[in-house]
């Protein structure tokens, strides 16, 4: 049976869409955007900003969820620009500092909220 996992430290929904749903020993996280949970709002500042946030709502859903970052095995990044990669990279990096999961990085040409990135997560245990 999946278990539909919610927090409060984390975006709600800007659509018909769970935070995350785990499935047996699988959580999938739904594509974060920059928004802060505490103000319900994008981010400001560029793409390093709006990456750390996304960052920021991954770790609290996977926290909620009683997962850490060590239990993500892939993940996929949209960015609006590649141009963004290498600053998105680096941001990137440093939350996924060791043994980062298999990761797919595309190009899109628009996102949600016109934010600059979205990343979704599989974790497991």
């Amino acid at each position: 049976m999946k278990k539909v996992i919610f927090t409060g430290n984390a975006p709600n929904a800007v659509g018909p869409y769970s935070q995350a749903i785990e499935k047996g020993d699988m959580l999938f996280i739904s594509g974060q955007i920059c928004i802060d949970p505490a103000t319900g709002k994008t981010v400001d500042g560029g793409i390093r900003d709006q990456t750390a946030q996304v960052m920021k709502n991954i770790d609290n859903i996977l926290k909620a969820a009683g997962y850490s970052k060590a239990d993500v095995v892939k993940c996929t990044c949209l960015l609006k620009e590649m141009d963004h990669f290498l600053e998105m990279n680096s941001v990137y990096a440093e939350y996924f500092n060791v043994d980062p999961p298999a990761r797919a990085a595309y190009q899109v040409c628009r996102l949600p909220l016109d934010v600059l990135i979205e990343i979704e997560a599989i974790a497991m245990k």
